[in-house]
């Protein structure tokens, strides 16, 4: 900076040879003193080492000289006063830059400095060149620091010590020196004045580190140019890229002070390798527990390996966070589908591998396996090329022996997989923009407490999130949106899974899952569905539906509550069983189904919203809560609101336990669903046996295993109208479908009795 060349300032006083009569014998000010037509003061044209030059004769004890011009003192602006003096003869004074400060009104600026550094003459002929700094603010260097108030300055010199003394004086110059004061004046340091080139090749390590001591609280400047780091580099001071970086992929920079997405991308000029150094000393940097990504929209043509970004970790277990951005996936060739066929065998001795399988070498590690036996959410969790052998997420339920499977490896926007373990990784504020090109999030197959909250999976071409292990424990999914790239397809042509669990403990709360082929896909216990809204309807008029919840376990030991299940059923299968018949084990139960909306549009008659699909014989219900509901079925009436799948085995009802199905509302539903049931049953002839018809009520289309009541409403009479008081004997499980209710009469009776039926016994 440099007030001369940049605004045209005029700082130069005028020659002595143009003219005495600007300068002063004073201080400089209007009305003082000058030299002009002075006795002691004269221009000597042609002095030998200053060309024209004054003549001075010391006759006061301080002579001063000041140029009674005002030079202008700006806020940030330093100033250097310059003059070439000699003896000639007489006594020998000292000399010293000294000047007037001028405020506002002409007034003097009181209590500063006015001089600099005194130089004494030694010698007659010798010359000395004295100078001093003048500006407002007081920084090491200032001589005189005449701080806000002063506006202008007359500047000259003094002449102390003896009188007598002859000096000539050379022209006085006066320059803008501020460009000495940048480093200080300045809030930044830059790293090309440590050493750094910029030139893309040389290792700049150590210039950044040393830059970055020198800053000390300022902040470093990164100009043009590409920067060779080799190193890790920690930089504990505020970092402004104008330039790039270039560096390995396992070493680390760390933004101490600007950890935030937009500042990786101004250092690496590329979202995604901003985004893979970013993430990388997220996971490597004490100082921060989150990635603020600005929110900036990162374009993807391929998937992001998470593990490999970071490159020196395998495990990380504690609380990271990456907020407030979008991943938009834009077309390319890696988001293709690998598609393998290999041929292998399964035992049920060792339920979650797969052996002898030809082309291991071939199939990714998180690829869905599919064939004959083989449950949804099937995957393959880590491999053996020596041995031939393939780890799988989950037990298949009837694949023993040899078969071909196809193993499809889907690619996520986000993939954790290689990650042996990670734990308390949190999603915040994110949108994955997935356009029917990608998936979302692929977990690592191990790890707890994987949080996803307030965010937005797009359109996922697969899946929105995928776990190949147990990462997926205690999965956190609060109010967030998935949206289906489907929506147009009937429900049954549909590919796309919302999510899946293969661990415990899940938690999906306030959230929202358009029109996906199913919803979600749950192992294990411990899960809390709560204040969900699904919906998987289509347009396609008395058209089947898809389930929008699958629960792969018999003993769930699982709430949904206060939920919206639109368009859609509940699915309750055991198809992660390597050995899926009943066994000494618990069986259906553990499940409770509270204050939740049911609703169906343009379905078949045979369209229920809970379905049971036992994959394996002699399994039963034991326990189960269906409280508070409200079904409805709209534009068309269903039979009923519950159902067994047959198709591979049924539910043995006769074993039925710790079934509640009450306080429900049916609408648009011929069967209402209800346990323990209360009828009313007339008998208008006397007889000694009443048959009593519970029908449809029982849930599953159960049977009467239990009368837990028998109540006269009004008297019963026989025929000879004498009144009944004697209790009848009861048999349930009476008729071919064991669904009546046998009442036995010590005389023919008649009358009307209210019978409480259960489908179960309480233990």
């Amino acid at each position: 900076m440099n007030k001369a060349i940049t605004d045209g300032l005029v700082l130069m006083p005028p020659s002595f040879g143009n003219g005495l009569n600007v300068w002063s014998s004073e201080d400089g000010t209007p009305g003082s003193a000058t030299y002009a037509g002075a006795p002691n003061a004269a221009v000597v044209p042609a002095d030998q080492d200053f060309g024209t030059a004054l003549e001075l004769i010391k006759v006061q004890g301080t002579q001063r000289l000041r140029y009674s011009g005002e030079t202008p003192l700006l806020p940030g602006c330093y100033l250097r006063i310059t003059a070439r003096v000699k003896a000639v003869s007489g006594n020998l004074p000292g000399v010293r830059i000294a000047g007037y400060p001028g405020g506002a009104g002409g007034n003097p600026v009181g209590g500063v400095t006015t001089f600099g550094p005194t130089v004494p003459l030694i010698a007659y002929g010798a010359v000395v060149e004295v100078s001093a700094i003048v500006g407002i603010g007081a920084r090491n260097g200032v001589d005189m620091a005449w701080g806000r108030d002063a506006l202008y300055g007359h500047f000259g010199l003094d002449l102390t010590g003896p009188n007598g003394g002859v000096v000539r004086i050379d022209d006085i110059e006066i320059e803008d020196i501020t460009g000495a004061f940048i480093r200080t004046l300045m809030d930044w340091v830059d790293v090309r004045d440590y050493g750094a080139l910029g030139d893309g090749t040389t290792d700049d390590t150590a210039a950044f580190a040393a830059a970055d001591a020198a800053a000390a609280g300022r902040s470093v400047l990164v100009p043009e140019g590409v920067y060779r780091l080799n190193g890790d580099v920690t930089m504990a001071n505020t970092t402004r890229f104008v330039g790039t970086l270039s560096m390995p992929a396992n070493r680390r920079l760390i933004l101490r002070k600007n950890y935030d997405l937009p500042t990786y991308i101004d250092a690496f000029g590329d979202e995604v390798l901003g985004f893979r150094k970013a993430f990388q000393a997220l996971l490597n940097n004490t100082d921060h527990e989150s990635l603020d990504m600005g929110g900036r929209r990162i374009e993807l043509n391929g998937p992001i390996d998470m593990a490999e970004a970071v490159d020196n970790l395998t495990t990380y277990e504690i609380r990271r966070v990456i907020r407030n951005g979008q991943f938009n996936c834009v077309p390319g060739p890696a988001w293709n589908t690998p598609n393998v066929n290999s041929t292998a065998r399964y035992n049920t001795n060792n339920p979650k591998t797969l052996t002898d399988v030809v082309n291991v070498a071939n199939i990714e590690i998180g690829s869905l396996v599919t064939g004959n036996g083989v449950g949804r959410e099937v995957y393959v969790r880590d491999k053996n090329v020596g041995q031939r052998t393939v780890t799988l997420s989950q037990p298949l339920y009837d694949a023993v022996g040899s078969q071909t499977y196809t193993f499809r490896r889907f690619r996520y926007a986000l993939d954790f997989s290689g990650f042996t373990k990670l734990s308390k990784f949190n999603l915040t504020d994110i949108e994955f923009q997935l356009d029917g090109l990608a998936s979302g999030i692929m977990l690592a197959p191990e790890g707890e407490t994987f949080h996803l909250k307030d965010c937005f999976i797009t359109k996922p071409k697969h899946r929105g999130i995928t776990s190949i292990g147990k990462g997926c424990q205690d999965l956190q999914i609060d109010r967030c949106s998935f949206i289906s790239d489907e929506q147009s397809l009937p429900a049954t042509q549909r590919q796309s899974v919302g999510f899946n669990i293969n661990a415990n403990d899940g938690k999906i709360r306030d959230s929202r899952f358009q029109r996906l082929g199913t919803t979600m896909v749950l192992f294990g216990n411990g899960h809390l569905l709560v204040g969900n809204h699904w919906f998987q309807g289509d347009n396609v008029n008395n058209g089947p539906r898809t389930a929008g919840v699958v629960f792969t376990e018999t003993n769930v030991k699982t709430v949904i509550t206060g939920c919206y299940l639109d368009n859609s059923f509940i699915e309750w299968t055991n198809e992660h069983d390597a050995e899926p018949s009943f066994s000494n084990e618990f069986s259906f139960g553990g499940l409770s189904i509270t204050g939740c909306i049911f609703t169906a549009n343009d379905v078949a008659p045979w369209f229920s919203w809970i379905v049971v699909k036992p994959f394996g014989a002699g399994h039963f219900m034991q326990g189960l809560n269906v409280v508070g509901n409200t079904f409805k079925s709209i534009n068309g009436q269903v039979e009923r609101v519950d159902r067994v799948d047959d198709s591979i085995a049924g539910l043995d009802h006769g074993l039925a336990r710790m079934i509640n199905f009450a306080g429900n509302t049916f609408n648009g539903v011929n069967q209402a669903t209800i346990n323990p049931v209360t009828l009313e049953f007339n008998q208008n002839d006397n007889a000694s046996t009443w048959t009593l018809s519970v029908g449809g009520f029982m849930p599953f289309e159960g049977v009467t295993r239990t009368v837990s009541a028998v109540v006269p409403e009004g008297e019963l009479k026989t025929q000879g109208a004498a009144t009944v008081h004697d209790m009848p004997s009861v048999t349930p499980l009476d008729g071919p479908n064991q669904n009546r209710v046998r009442l036995g009469w010590a005389v023919p009776t008649r009358g009307r009795v209210q019978v409480t039926a259960r489908c179960d016994k309480p233990f």
